[in-house]
């Protein structure tokens, strides 16, 4: 077999390939050995039809292509191989040339990935936002934990902002009470907003026994976006009691003995939070400028494919959960169509260039993934997935996305380096040391997954 490579623009090959016939020989006796299993010829025993009955009878076109198209595999991966392609996807495949007992020969056009050339990025500079945690701050997260602990009693009053009312529903579409639109004893509280708009203003006023009637679009359900006529009965009407802010508080919603004691441990966690969000930030803004260092061409058949399943992901899977459409998203998000193509088609890009250059210095730095390092990422993914880890584990193994984790992981890494070498200051102008951060190259992955996705990865397999 000979091969040569044509390069068609710089995410784009073409192969021609010549191969021999007498190179066919295992794959053309292949082909006579499935058809002997597929059909009879009477005087001959299933199977043992010679080969030249089976050419006069079905003709030799018929097992040429069955051989051709057994052998063709093996012999664009051979070509590639010897190129040292990566190839993106599935080729196309142009048959020039099959001469019966002289030659086959073929083209192949591939996408690939680009040749990256990773500049010096050890003088990237990011600045982020500096830890401080106000007294507002701790004071905010004391009265969140407070709301928990709140309790209620009746009262014989109108219901005011913040009391909790017990309440019966009906919705109607078109003067039709829907199956799944009545509802009784639930529990609100008033301005949480977590019910139907407009529910908030029929309410307030309503003394137990009371009712009113507003209209509002059905957020979920069988009428899902559909105005509806809700009538709301209010059947008790509830004020919330705080407890009192006192050590005795801090007994009862934590481990602690003071208040005071409570408002340290508040005050260290979300220091904490602040910190993890800025190794974040330093992560995210660190490879924003390493992209724009790295001319990165995109393949564009890869890159309509990534577009396109990110918008399916969307619409079937994450929307479908919701109970909502692609234009109700829109009209949620204050967008339009062609503002989400335009940020959809920017994410897909940014991604598939974040994978390009962090694969690249992953081979240029040598980055290896040990089997701690890829459990400690199968955990954090199983975990965010809602599966235990043996579940997410049993997943992934039957999937054959092993090779998909252990990229993320490396890729992570990748980032890690990156993100060391580079010089990170907060708002303040001080220096900001992210070696104490022992998670920051564990957790990079997640940074750099969330740019790349999924379906970009399956297809740099192809």
């Amino acid at each position: 077999m000979k091969s040569a490579v044509e390069t068609l623009n710089p995410t784009r090959v073409r192969l021609t390939v010549e191969v021999p016939f007498e190179e066919l020989k295992d794959s053309l006796d292949a082909a006579y050995q499935k058809i002997n299993q597929q059909v009879t010829v009477k005087g001959f025993r299933k199977g043992k039809i010679p080969a030249r009955v089976i050419d006069q009878r079905f003709g030799r076109g018929a097992v040429l292509e069955e051989a051709v198209n057994d052998a063709l595999p093996k012999f664009y991966t051979e070509a590639v191989n010897e190129a040292e392609l990566s190839p993106l996807g599935q080729p196309d495949v142009d048959i020039t040339e099959l001469k019966d007992g002289e030659t086959l020969n073929f083209t192949a056009e591939v996408d690939v990935r680009p040749a990256l050339e990773i500049p010096d990025y050890t003088g990237i500079e990011v600045e982020v936002d500096a830890v401080e945690v106000s007294d507002e701050d701790v004071e905010k997260s004391v009265e969140q934990l407070r709301e928990r602990f709140a309790s209620t009693s009746p009262v014989e009053r109108a219901a005011e902002d913040g009391d909790v009312v017990t309440i019966d529903l009906e919705a109607k579409v078109d003067g039709e009470v829907l199956e799944d639109g009545i509802a009784n004893g639930v529990s609100y509280t008033i301005g949480s907003g977590e019910l139907l708009d407009g529910i908030d203003d029929a309410v307030k006023g309503k003394s137990a026994g009371e009712e009113a009637t507003f209209a509002s679009e059905l957020k979920g359900g069988s009428a899902a976006g559909k105005e509806a006529e809700v009538t709301v009965k209010v059947t008790q009407v509830a004020a919330r009691e705080l407890p009192e802010l006192d050590d005795e508080f801090a007994q009862l919603a934590s481990e602690f003995d003071t208040l005071d004691e409570l408002r340290a441990d508040s005050r260290k966690r979300l220091a904490n939070m602040k910190t993890y969000d800025q190794a974040t930030q330093a992560q995210e803004r660190v490879l924003e400028k390493l992209l724009e260092l790295v001319e990165v061409p995109v393949p564009e058949k890869l890159l309509e494919d990534e577009i396109n399943t990110r918008k399916h992901n969307l619409e079937h899977h994450q929307l479908g959960q919701m109970g909502l459409d692609l234009e109700k998203y829109l009209e949620i998000q204050g967008k339009t169509a062609e503002e989400f193509e335009t940020e959809t088609r920017e994410a897909a890009v940014k991604g598939i260039k974040t994978q390009f250059v962090l694969d690249e210095l992953v081979k240029k730095e040598n980055l290896n993934v040990n089997q701690e390092e890829l459990t400690e990422h199968l955990m954090r993914r199983a975990a965010s997935s809602g599966m235990s880890p043996d579940q997410f584990a049993q997943a992934v193994v039957e999937g054959g996305q092993v090779p998909l984790l252990v990229g993320e992981v490396a890729r992570g890494k990748a980032l890690a380096v990156v993100v060391e070498a580079a010089t990170v200051k907060d708002t303040n102008g001080e220096i900001v040391d992210l070696d104490d951060e022992d998670e920051d190259e564990t957790e990079a992955p997640e940074a750099a997954a969330e740019a790349t996705d999924d379906a970009a990865e399956e297809k740099s397999e192809g």
